[in-house]
């Protein structure tokens, strides 16, 4: 998203349980931690992204946020951002588009990136050339364009090795002000 002019974020598509929709990945001292938002009515969805609701009964947000503090809190530049982003996981978000947008927010302010935002309210099943189709990316079926960027030296990688597809925090809190993107070419 950070090299692209105009992001548009369908919220008439239909959840797709096993995707990024609700979930990401970071590095632990044991391999990779697969943190889940929980969802009203599970992963069997059939509904819209805009209807899909967070289960905040189960407190995910306080092990969620426990999580990504016991991880990076040693990392280099983790207590930067820590104050603004633990903000994020203390705000009771009732649909997972709001939560999912909150944090594309924050992440826009802390990485400097600017694009513009639209939203499709209809489904459309294909966009045209000129559109690079991220929705049907899913973790371990296919190769994220994340996939082919540079190594850097994350946490716990002297036992796992590098781990690619990580959150995108992993490498904020790992390169903090260092992170740059540019256009794609």
């Amino acid at each position: 998203m950070a090299g692209c002019d105009t992001v548009c974020f369908d919220r008439a598509e239909h959840f797709e349980k096993m995707s990024y929709r609700n979930r990401y990945y970071i590095p632990g001292a044991n391999g990779l931690i697969t943190l889940s938002i929980p969802l009203i009515n599970g992963r069997n969805q059939r509904a819209v992204m805009r209807d899909i609701k967070i289960f905040n009964r189960d407190r995910w947000q306080v092990q969620h946020w426990r999580t990504l503090v016991s991880v990076y809190r040693r990392s280099p530049y983790f207590e930067h951002y820590e104050h603004s982003l633990q903000q994020l996981f203390q705000t009771e978000y009732t649909f997972l588009t709001d939560f999912n947008l909150a944090g594309i927010h924050w992440l826009k302010e802390n990485l400097r990136v600017t694009f513009n935002e639209t939203f499709a309210e209809e489904y459309q099943e294909q966009y045209d050339e000129s559109f690079t189709e991220l929705r049907n990316i899913k973790p371990g079926y296919q190769k994220s364009p994340a996939t082919s960027s540079p190594q850097y030296v994350q946490m716990f990688s002297e036992r796992n090795g590098f781990l690619p597809d990580m959150s995108i925090l992993d490498l904020l809190f790992s390169e903090g002000p260092r992170v740059k993107f540019t256009h794609p070419q």
